[in-house]
Formats: structure tokens, C-alpha cells, sequence
């Protein structure tokens, strides 16, 4: 099925686009997509961000080699977050940890409240 992709960009230029591991279910990343890079995206089946710190596109990988292969792109109810579901190559965090998301915060009792 067609989706006219505008439609997600309707309210921003730059939606978030969170990265999932296929097979684990890991969430690996979340990162910014602008329509180009969605398109991109869907066109060479890696996952391409908007880097909002360099103002420029990156493919996920293109330094290190831990390129995220998209095998399935989903767009959430508002139509304005994507998640894209990928095998990926290695690390997909840049400190080598196979995840971004690895920082715990403390909750109820252990958060000292």
C-alpha cells in the first residue's frame, strides 16, 4: 500500500524515528528523520537520520560499518513518528554498546523520594 509520505511532515519538518532490533526487540536508537532521509530510507533499505548537530543527512553505518538494515517501516496513529524495525550490522550506539538506551534512572523507592 501507497502512503503519500508528506503526510507525516505535515506538522514538522524533523519527526522522530525510533530504531528496533527485528529479532531481540531491542529498542537500539532514536534518532530524527526529515523526508528525505525517510525516503532514503525506504529507497536503499538503511536507516538515514537528519543529524541536527551537523545540519546534514547521515546513513546510519556509513563510518563505522554498523549499518542499520530496515526491514519494515511503521508509522505511528498521529502520523508523526516512524519506527523503523532493522537487522543491524554491530553496535548501533557509537560508544560500541549494541543499544543507546542503557542509562538507568531510578524509579519509586530507589529514586530517594
Amino acid at each position: 500500500m501507497y502512503v503519500d509520505m508528506s503526510k507525516l511532515f505535515e506538522k514538522s519538518e524533523l519527526i522522530p524515528c525510533i530504531a528496533q532490533d527485528i529479532r531481540t526487540m531491542e529498542v537500539l536508537m532514536l534518532g530524527y528523520v526529515n523526508q528525505e532521509a525517510a525516503e532514503l530510507t525506504i529507497k536503499t533499505k538503511t536507516a538515514w537520520f537528519w543529524s541536527r548537530s551537523r545540519g546534514k543527512l547521515w546513513n546510519k553505518g556509513e563510518t563505522s560499518g554498523n549499518y542499520l538494515h530496515v526491514e519494515k517501516v511503521l508509522a505511528d496513529c498521529d502520523w508523526d513518528t516512524l519506527l523503523l524495525l532493522c537487522r543491524p550490522d554491530g553496535p548501533a550506539c557509537h560508544t560500541g554498546k549494541s543499544s543507546c538506551f542503557f542509562n538507568r534512572l531510578p524509579l519509586g523507592e530507589d529514586s530517594g523520594t
